[in-house]
């Protein structure tokens, strides 16, 4: 059985959780808690074609801020 993530035929939403991490969900269901949709929808190739373009620096939004104050 192929998973629904793994599916070229429905449309998924770009998502970003609250650390800059990013995943693709499907359009037609509700976001998780934690995560809000960012970009527009589309194939899965599309959005993991976002999502390698957009996502440069792939170290949680917390390390990097610590690391920017030196710790």
């Amino acid at each position: 059985m192929t998973s629904i993530f793994e599916r070229d035929d429905i449309q998924f939403s770009v998502v970003m959780n609250d650390e800059e991490q990013y995943s693709i969900w499907p359009a037609d269901r509700e976001i998780p808690l934690g995560w809000r949709v960012v970009g527009a929808p589309g194939l899965r190739l599309e959005c993991l074609a976002y999502i390698e373009k957009v996502w440069t620096d792939m170290r949680p939004l917390s390390l990097r801020r610590q690391m920017e104050m030196g710790g």
